[in-house]
This record gives C-alpha cells, structure tokens and sequence, in this order.
C-alpha cells in the first residue's frame, strides 16, 4: 500500500511509521506497513485473528524490533526495539494481558510502574496514598490504594492499567485488545474514559476485534489483514460496515466451515448432564453456589447469563470437577458423578473451554501438538495402553489442528506463539474431539474477531445439532440471546431466574442485576 503522504497534514504526526517488516522465522508478521496517526484523535486498529496487530502494536510501543523500517514518535525517530525511548517520546502501551504484579497494593504498583519510567529503583511507602489518590479517585479513591491487584474486579484492574500508562505523562497510548476481559457495560464505561482522555489531547490507538466498538469509540480505521495495511488510516464517516468487513476478510477468504458432529436423527431428548441442590464453598477466588439446580438435554444449547462475580467461574469449576460439591449431586448421562474426579468425568463425555485460555486452557511454554493431544490419554489403562507413539500424536495433533484451521508453523512451536483466535481454535480442536456428549463453554468468544467469533457460534450449534449438550456461560447478552434454546440468569451464586426465547433484554438485565429477587 502506498505511504501516507507526508503533507497530508500540517501537524507532526503523534506517530509516523515507514516500511515496517517483521518476520519469526518463515512467518511474515507485517509487511511493508506505513501509516500515520493524527494526534489528538482515536484511532482502531482491526484485523482477523493473526494479522499482525498486536505486533505492529509492539513496535511502535518499543516491545519488537522491525527488520525493515522505522518508527518516528512526536517527530522523534524511536531506535529499534527501544521501550525506554518511546516512553521518553510520550508513548505507551496497555497490553493484553495485565502487567500490574498481583500480589503489590495498587498504591505500590502504580509507584512502581512511575518508578521504572522515571529511571529509579526505588519508591517510598509513605508518599504513596497522598502521591495516586488523585489518579484513581474515580476508581474507588484512597480506599482502592490499600487495596492488592489480585483482589481487584477485572473493569477496574483494565483502568488502573490505563492509570500505570499514563504515570509517565505518556500523550500517546497504545491499548492492545483492552476489551477482550470486560463485560458490555465495563467496555461503555472504557470508552468514556478514552474519550475524556482524546478530549484531554491524548492521541490513542485501540486494537478492537468488535466492529460496532469500533464504530462507538473510534474516528479512524485501519486494517491489517495477513501482516499487509490493507485499508487506512479512513475516516469512520467514510467506511461502511460492509466495505470494513470486506477489508478484514478479504474477497477470497469465504466463510469459515465448521467441523462439527454429523445431525443427530430425530429422537427423544435424554437429559445429560443435571445438578440438583448443588452448593460450594466460598473460597477467596470464587463465589460459593448455593442450591443450583438445572439440567441440559441433548440437543440443546443453555445459557448462563450474569454480571461477573456472580458464580459463574465456581458453576464451571463445580461441573468441571475442580471445586467439590458441599451438598447437592451431580449427574452425567444419568450416572452419578457428584464425587467423580475431572479425568472420569471427561470419560463420561464432558469437555471444557474454560474462562480463560491462555492460563487455564493450555501450557504456553508447550509445544502444540502436546497441548492437542495430552488428554488423549485421560482415563487410559497403562497396561492396555503401554507405548505411546510421539510421531503419531504429533500427526494426529496436526490433523485435528488443520481441520480446525489453526494457523502454525510447526507442531514443535510453543502454544504462547499463537494468536489469541488460533489458540481457542486449538482448544476446541481438543474439546470437541470424538466422544464429546456436554460441552461446558465459558467465554467462547472473549477477544476473538468477529470471523472467528462467527467460526465458534457455528460450532456450538453444530455440535448441539449432532446430538450434544452445550452449557454456553458468557457476558455478552447478544451471543446468549442468538444461541441459547433456554437461559439462566445468575445473581450472588444462585440461579435467579429462567427465560425462553424470545428474550427481553431489559427483563434479562433486571434479573442479572438482582432486581427480580
């Protein structure tokens, strides 16, 4: 694509980018990518899963060095792979994934990460709550200072990241997927702090998935597709929807096939997986369930819809068999599993995506075809089964991967090379795997583009077509409302209402919000 041009504006770019390449190996990240940033305004970054984002994102913040190009912050050529001098130049980065250490207050983190931009190695407790409380007086004021990050809701964890960013005086942000663990409203509520931000005469450039958020917090586009500028920096008032979406996907690509279970003929539904009265006890990361009853027959999607903290993360874990069952039962294809363990459930036909994948759906430093393959072996008698074969697991991983589409160089790279997309592709390769009755779906989608995202909901309703169970837990009403046959609503651990389609979006959000109790 041919550069901006360098009098297309009279104002010194907030940030200039030229000729950009980055390649790992035989993988060619970006290519020839050149683009500048008006400063002042917002500006989204989008493309599918694997288009190079994140790592443009990475060199322009100083985390990556190009092989080809150069980097000019407020007029100031950034060195290669240099983080200290783009912050020096007023840039900075909030990442992905939380960078704030869990166990420090947020008084001390945050002294911290103004610590390390200012050069020193120290900091002072007894300056600390005088010295941030300003900063996060929207946050929760002084009483949040004493407060430690693991302890911290996921909304408020993001903002004190964009806090952390901007202790240096930093006039430039960079936010790579920021909405990829927040909730809707937590996700609105971002969006008007970035725009108080823009109106304070902050430049920022987003890297959203969603197009209707890019649509509500941005005033620029551009899209990567394939490591290639495909299309920007445009004016959102310029740029239909369906131009965007031709942009991301490219007018080759088609729609992404799914892979499910063949249709299931037409029989009677069978209940296949049921809790009855089932409690839990609170622990310090988890909210206690108390009495939940429900049941997902085959054929069947259920959703479980609440605000976050309400019990979801300990109903999968209860299912999942990682948090034991105080009181109530638990069966799985009409057997009783209540004090069964994960490795004899997942025998009966139960399989999960969890909350988060990175840290709890695969080993980042493993290889691919080990994280494909290793609950193969769940369940297997040692002397029936006393060789394994590493050549044919690693084929077999490959091929489940291929049908799957997960994009990789080789079966021997570590999981954490992947995209965020391509990793819940791998997951999935695994969990709906042959032997699948109920799959237990939580956040399927987070942070995923809207073609992927598209790819999984596919998914799930060809495996619950296939005769198959899917307990859907997720924050986003419009992907419960689209999938679920029936919806459940928790609120402070327990199931607090049930609704069939359709669905009214303000009765849903009264009971998720505890208004119907």
């Amino acid at each position: 694509m041919t550069a901006p041009s360098d009098s297309a504006s009279a104002e010194t770019p907030a940030v200039r980018c030229r000729s950009l390449g980055v390649s790992f190996g035989a993988v060619q990240a970006l290519r020839d990518v050149s683009l500048d940033l008006v400063p002042g305004r917002i500006h989204a970054l989008v493309g599918q899963n694997g288009a190079g984002k994140t790592t443009l994102a990475k060199v322009l913040g100083g985390l990556q060095a190009p092989n080809t190009g150069e980097v000019h912050v407020g007029g100031r050529k950034i060195p290669p792979g240099d983080v200290r001098a783009a912050q020096i130049a007023g840039l900075s980065m909030v990442h992905q994934h939380f960078s704030l250490p869990p166990s420090f207050t947020v008084a001390e983190a945050l002294e911290l990460a103004a610590a390390r931009k200012d050069g020193r190695s120290f900091f002072r407790r007894t300056e600390l709550q005088r010295k941030w409380q300003n900063e996060v007086a929207e946050l929760g004021g002084p009483t949040i200072l004493s407060t430690r990050i693991r302890d911290l809701h996921v909304e408020t964890r993001q903002s004190l990241e964009i806090v952390r960013a901007l202790a240096g005086d930093a006039r430039i942000l960079l936010l790579d997927e920021p909405t990829a663990l927040l909730t809707p409203a937590a996700t609105d509520q971002l969006f008007e702090r970035l725009l108080r931000l823009r109106d304070n005469g902050v430049t920022i450039l987003i890297v959203l998935h969603k197009l209707r958020e890019v649509a509500a917090v941005a005033e620029t586009v551009s899209v990567l597709r394939d490591g290639e500028l495909v299309l920007g920096p445009s004016e959102m008032a310029e740029v239909s929807e369906g131009q965007l979406s031709d942009a991301i996907v490219g007018p080759a690509s088609g729609a992404d096939r799914t892979v499910g279970m063949a249709p299931a003929a037409e029989a009677a539904q069978e209940t296949l997986l049921e809790l009855a009265g089932v409690s839990t006890r609170e622990s310090a990361f988890e909210l206690g369930l108390n009495e939940i009853n429900l049941r997902v027959e085959s054929q069947e999607i259920v959703g479980i819809a609440g605000v976050e903290g309400n019990g979801q993360r300990g109903l999968v874990s209860a299912i999942a068999g990682l948090t034991p069952i105080a009181d109530g039962s638990m069966r799985l294809g009409g057997v009783d599993a209540t004090r069964a363990g994960p490795a004899r459930r997942r025998l009966r036909g139960l399989r999960l995506v969890p909350f988060d994948r990175n840290t709890e759906g695969i080993s980042r430093s493993a290889p691919l075809w080990l994280n494909q393959s290793a609950l193969r072996l769940v369940g297997r008698h040692p002397r029936r089964f006393p060789l394994i074969s590493l050549r044919q697991y690693k084929r077999q991983a490959a091929e489940a991967m291929d049908v799957w589409r997960v994009r990789y160089d080789t079966v021997a790279q570590p999981a954490e090379s992947l995209s965020g997309g391509n990793v819940q592709r791998l997951i999935l390769s695994r969990e709906l795997a042959p032997g699948v009755e109920v799959l237990v779906a939580a956040q399927p989608t987070r942070g995923l583009d809207f073609s992927a995202t598209n790819f999984v909901r596919r998914s799930l309703r060809e495996l619950r077509d296939g005769g198959a169970g899917v307990l859907l837990v997720s924050s986003d009403l419009d992907e419960l409302f689209e999938l679920s046959d029936r919806l459940l609503v928790m609120y402070g651990g327990r199931i607090v209402a049930r609704f069939e389609a359709p669905y009214d979006r303000r009765t849903v959000g009264d009971a998720m919000t505890g208004a119907l109790r």
